[in-house]
């Protein structure tokens, strides 16, 4: 485990829009591995939740983590009208 995860500086933004709307929110950064950031639960659902910039791209473990999981919804969310959006339509 990584002693000092490296955070988006919007994902504090995004998980409390998130928690605005309702959702639980954990974070996940600490873990690494290319491991989500955020574990968001919704209306009996989890998904696991990358926050990228704007610009941001995945990293090779990122990129792994996601082929090789076999558990449910993995989304990339990277504003707070993603957020808010992203909860609306589920």
């Amino acid at each position: 485990m990584r002693l000092r995860p490296r955070v988006d500086s919007n994902q504090k933004d995004i998980a409390a829009a998130l928690m605005k709307m309702g959702a639980t929110v954990f974070s996940l950064a600490a873990i690494g591995g290319g491991c989500p950031d955020l574990l968001v639960g919704w209306r009996g659902v989890t998904y696991l939740v990358e926050v990228k910039g704007e610009k941001g791209k995945f990293t090779p473990a990122q990129g792994d983590f996601y082929t090789r999981w076999r558990g449910g919804y993995i989304l990339c969310l990277r504003t707070v009208s993603d957020a808010i959006e992203f909860l609306r339509k589920h």
